[in-house]
């Protein structure tokens, strides 16, 4: 069981690093979807 919990734990540190790191690499939904006549605020 504690296995299972260190993994469950592992993909959520995973999916937020991940999430931040493309995010602030450029690659955010909102910047790849927009178009250029969109001001994202």
């Amino acid at each position: 069981m504690k296995t299972m919990f260190l993994a469950f734990l592992a993909i959520v540190v995973i999916a937020i690093g991940a999430d931040q790191a493309l995010h602030s690499a450029g690659f955010s939904i909102e910047e790849v979807t927009s178009a250029p006549s969109v001001r994202l605020d």
